[in-house]
């Protein structure tokens, strides 16, 4: 605990540096722009400043890339309310009862009650993130490579198999990913693999070529390829005042502290995302409520929940990315590809080896949840007027940025190349309902659990039952096989009652 508060002393001295103050600055006041533009998440927004970022001291780039990430969150909350669309699925729920007040003359409250709950949330899931990530690494510590190999195949199950609609294509998302992992000579043998004989590509892929590719130019090529209306969304004006009356204080605190309880645990779980703990949420405020007549119609207790349980998941999701190099969300897994790009291999080690990063970041989520809130609520004209950004000027700027800053890295044509076969390849997944995250997921994590299942077989002298002898590997398949097949079972059960 004392050894915590040091290190995390450490870390505010790093985060309130001048330098990486105006990062987190930069990163928050570009993160909530970016959310509450309609369909443009973090996920997009990091992967686009990847390639800028570049030669940035890696402690600022992720403080700007954690900044980018809580500001988006805060963000898509105004998108909801004043213009009923969502800009993520977490948002739905927001979007079902803030905009209902906004349209009775209370879109003020609604703003303050989702930015004052984010900011609850955010704050105690990033006191999680101080007091429970060390205590997950100590635990990981004592991973063998067997065990690490059976964690990895229980990420890939959760990411892939879960969280798509589908699981075949989920799982086809990941196994393209493991193969644009494997391009390149392997270290083991120093034979290339599948490198086509092209000398580009001996190296591998740049994992920022394959985020910038599926998560700017694919994402974005789709966004601009979708139907618009003739007659644009009505952005509901604020007629009320920003500041909440005691009767919302008095609704709402309880459910930012429930809605806060919820959404951390759930969002650091490997399967557990964003959409659980804001639905779950809004039921049991329903339930909880001295006015349930209300749900449906604006209540400000469906705002206030499942704003609390988004912002918290967002903060659960760094648990497992930092303290075990694992990523849950999209987000998660480009903030991955940006760890490898500097060289840093997130998980248990990270903490020891490059401990100023790591303090630091988490500093700066606190002191980046203050500038949400100081930010948030006086800019609302500002964010209100970005919603009428014209879609094509927006598009085209993302993808200019996109070109010229992968260009920027290797001045490789071979990569511009790649990138916009990628973000072809991205926008057909998009357009098919394949999820893109896996890619990235098995692109950084498949040569990792390669890795340790050759060091497995090494110690094991080729004995395979290793996998299945070690009590912790054999529970964390246990746990990816019910993950896969629990589903597919449940649906049988369910059927036959019926029948």
């Amino acid at each position: 605990m004392i050894d915590t508060l040091t290190q995390l002393a450490q870390g505010f001295a790093i985060a309130l540096t001048p330098v990486n103050l105006m990062w987190c600055f930069i990163g928050v006041f570009v993160g909530t722009a970016i959310g509450v533009l309609p369909g443009i998440g973090p996920a997009l927004a990091i992967a686009l400043l990847l390639p800028l970022t570049y030669k940035v001291d890696a402690t600022a780039a992720f403080i700007l890339f954690a900044g980018i990430y809580y500001g988006a969150m805060y963000g898509g909350s105004t998108t909801s309310i004043l213009l009923n669309t969502p800009g993520e699925s977490a948002t739905i729920v927001t979007a079902m009862e803030g905009n209902k007040m906004a349209k009775k003359g209370r879109a003020g409250a609604a703003l303050a009650t989702a930015a004052i709950g984010s900011f609850v949330a955010g704050t105690i899931g990033t006191l999680g993130i101080t007091f429970i990530a060390e205590p997950v690494v100590n635990l990981a510590l004592k991973f063998g490579p067997a065990d690490y190999f059976s964690l990895m195949i229980l990420s890939f199950v959760t990411v892939s198999a879960v969280l798509g609609s589908s699981a075949v294509r989920g799982l086809t998302s990941l196994a393209l990913g493991i193969f644009l992992g494997l391009i390149g000579i392997d270290l083991q043998t120093g034979q290339p693999r599948f490198w086509f004989g092209v000398t580009e590509l001996s190296d591998g892929i740049n994992v920022i070529v394959v985020a910038v590719g599926l998560f700017a130019i694919g994402e974005t090529l789709y966004l601009a390829a979708q139907k618009k209306s003739d007659t644009p969304p009505e952005v509901i004006e604020i007629k009320d005042s920003i500041f909440m009356s005691r009767e919302d204080w008095a609704r709402s605190w309880k459910p930012w502290l429930r809605g806060s309880a919820l959404g951390f645990p759930i969002g650091a779980m490997p399967a557990g995302g964003a959409e659980i703990p804001t639905f779950l949420s809004y039921f049991i405020e329903k339930k909880l409520s001295t006015k349930p007549e209300e749900f449906g119609h604006g209540a400000i207790e469906g705002v206030a929940g499942p704003e609390a349980a988004n912002n918290a998941s967002a903060a659960g999701v760094l648990v497992p990315m930092l303290a075990l190099g694992l990523p849950t969300s999209a987000t998660a897994a480009i903030m991955l590809s940006a760890f490898q790009s500097y060289g840093i291999t997130p998980g248990p080690l990270l903490f020891t080896q490059q401990p100023q990063l790591v303090w630091g970041l988490i500093a700066s989520l606190y002191i980046g949840n203050v500038m949400l809130l100081i930010l948030n609520l006086p800019l609302i004209a500002l964010w209100v007027k970005m919603l009428k950004i014209p879609e094509p000027l927006l598009y085209g700027g993302i993808l200019m940025f996109a070109t010229i800053g992968t260009y920027g890295i290797s001045q490789s044509v071979v990569d511009l190349i790649l990138l916009y076969i990628i973000g072809g390849l991205g926008f057909l997944m998009r357009r098919f309902d394949f999820p893109t995250a896996p890619v990235i997921i098995g692109m950084i994590l498949g040569p990792l659990a390669e890795q340790n299942f050759r060091q497995a077989m090494t110690i094991s002298q080729g004995d395979i039952s290793v996998l299945v002898t070690r009590p912790l590997s054999l529970s964390l398949l246990l746990l990816s096989a019910l993950a896969l097949l629990g589903p597919q079972i449940w649906r049988l059960m369910r059927g036959r009652r019926v029948a």
